[in-house]
């Protein structure tokens, strides 16, 4: 078994854009998506879905600013996390259960995906870690999450995009509201 501290975490850039590629497979990670849900109108991202979207991901990547991160375990990229400042974002302020909380700046994390044979050992934990250090790096001081928190009741990984709120919980985030019983806002001072 691997060790979450061997995850080798860094920001996406155009050198690493084939390794994004080759993590999120020909399906863009879920169904198209390329990790465009939360920074696209509901019908733009919908009308994206695929190709366009992959395009958006890539001018992103190819802009300097990287839109996530990157997991690596002995130079193979396992794991991707999206996070930005949250005004990168424009599906979150249209959101009932992740608009605002107050007025503080922050950075949202807004995708959390470990590749399927590297669940379950600590990965996600290890990618929230690098997405708070890399945000504070950056100048952020508060980093904010909206996980998935499905209580008894199994679900299928793919609902689970935003990551597992027990995930965020034991990388020191704590939670600040809560407008849906299965999605609670947490968030961890820098």
């Amino acid at each position: 078994m691997r060790s979450p501290a061997e995850l080798d975490v860094r920001p996406v850039t155009s050198a690493r854009w084939k390794d994004l590629c080759t993590l999120f497979g020909a399906q863009g990670a879920c169904g198209g998506c390329w990790c465009m849900w939360a920074r696209l109108p509901r019908a733009q991202y919908a009308s994206g879905l695929g190709a366009t979207n992959k395009r958006r991901l890539h001018a992103l990547v190819k802009s300097g600013t990287p839109p996530g991160l990157l997991g690596y375990l002995r130079g193979e990229p396992v794991a991707w996390c999206s996070l930005a400042p949250r005004e990168s974002f424009e599906r979150l302020e249209r959101s009932r259960v992740m608009k605002p909380v107050d007025e503080q700046p922050v950075w949202s994390i807004v995708c959390l995906m470990v590749r399927k044979d590297m669940r379950g050992k600590g990965f996600s934990r290890a990618m929230i870690e690098g997405a708070a250090a890399f945000a504070k790096k950056h100048g952020a001081t508060i980093v904010e999450a909206y996980p998935t928190e499905p209580g008894a009741k199994r679900m299928a990984d793919t609902f689970a995009w935003m990551g597992l709120a027990s995930a965020y919980r034991a990388a020191g985030f704590e939670e600040v509201a809560r407008r849906s019983k299965t999605r609670p806002v947490l968030r961890r001072a820098l």
